[in-house]
């Protein structure tokens, strides 16, 4: 794998951007890090961002499962409602606003692909109808039991008690009066309401379809081995289409040739690449055309 400090790498990674017919934006939770939300990787450092858990034993993935919100739907809540608040107050860095400029300012299309729910690519400004959230988003809910196939905007103040890390009011399903839950796939979750993702999901197809005989860039940023949903999806679409893979990720960046490996920050390795584009040594031109050209089904 090459070294970061390898400014070739740096300058491939420039140039199959900019040679790229298509951007695939493929993000997991490394890519809020820079913005300052936590990551949860590992149990320590699920306990970093959530001290109040661990003298209760409490794990990301224990918290993280629909049946706190039968069984303890306050301790639930107060998990959520927390990164509710967290994702609504934490503004995206700026390698969101270099990655938009990437997909808007040339003559080339784009996708976002993403396993976190924070709802960052649509606060940065990236088109909605450009962004497949595979595990849907803390920013839209569902009844628990559910007692229908209702998902709607989540436009509540979930207020949570500090000390004890429990929600002091919950959403409610406006259909049947019963506790309301985030629109996220969760841990043993057999009761998600997946329509929306899929929908998105089927632009996805439809953008994937139209691209598979041009070259497409995909920038995997953040994505690791623990919930491997991202890292899969770009390695399979990299072995179908004529697509290279830059792996942007300060841990487990490990990749073959002909595909990238920069082991570092998302803002960082962004910024890097950014400032060759910009110098223009690669003889980039810039064009003006929208980047989002979605064939709907």
């Amino acid at each position: 794998m090459p070294s970061i400090g390898n400014q070739g790498v740096y300058e491939d990674a420039a140039k199959i951007i900019r040679s790229a017919g298509a951007i695939i934006i493929a993000a997991g939770a490394g890519m809020g890090v820079d913005s300052g939300l936590p990551d949860f990787r590992g149990v320590d450092g699920f306990w970093r961002a959530y001290p109040s858990y661990q003298p209760l034993g409490i794990r990301f993935e224990e918290l993280a499962n629909p049946r706190h919100f039968h069984d303890d739907p306050t301790l639930a809540w107060g998990f959520y409602g927390h990164r509710l608040s967290l994702y609504r107050q934490t503004s995206p860095h700026r390698g969101f606003a270099i990655l938009l400029a990437w997909a808007t300012q040339r003559n080339v299309e784009c996708f976002v692909v993403t396993s976190n729910v924070d709802g960052h690519f649509q606060k940065a400004g990236f088109p909605r109808d450009g962004i497949h959230e595979v595990h849907g988003s803390i920013h839209h809910l569902q009844c628990l039991e559910p007692c229908s196939s209702q998902i709607w905007p989540n436009e509540e103040d979930v207020p949570v008690d500090p000390e004890t890390m429990r929600a002091t009011r919950m959403p409610r399903c406006p259909r049947c009066g019963g506790i309301a839950r985030p629109n996220i796939l969760m841990f043993g979750d057999w009761a998600w309401l997946s329509a929306r993702s899929d929908r998105q999901s089927v632009r996805l197809a439809h953008f994937l379809d139209g691209h598979r005989s041009i070259s497409q860039a995909i920038l995997e940023i953040g994505a690791g081995t623990a919930v491997a949903t991202i890292r899969y999806f770009s390695e399979r679409l990299a072995a179908s289409s004529r697509a290279r893979i830059i792996r942007i990720n300060p841990r487990e960046s490990e990749i073959e040739r002909p595909h990238l490996a920069l082991s570092t920050s998302a803002l960082n390795a962004l910024e890097k690449i950014d400032a060759l584009l910009r110098a223009g040594s690669l003889g980039l031109v810039w064009g003006i055309r929208p980047c989002l050209t979605v064939v709907r089904p």
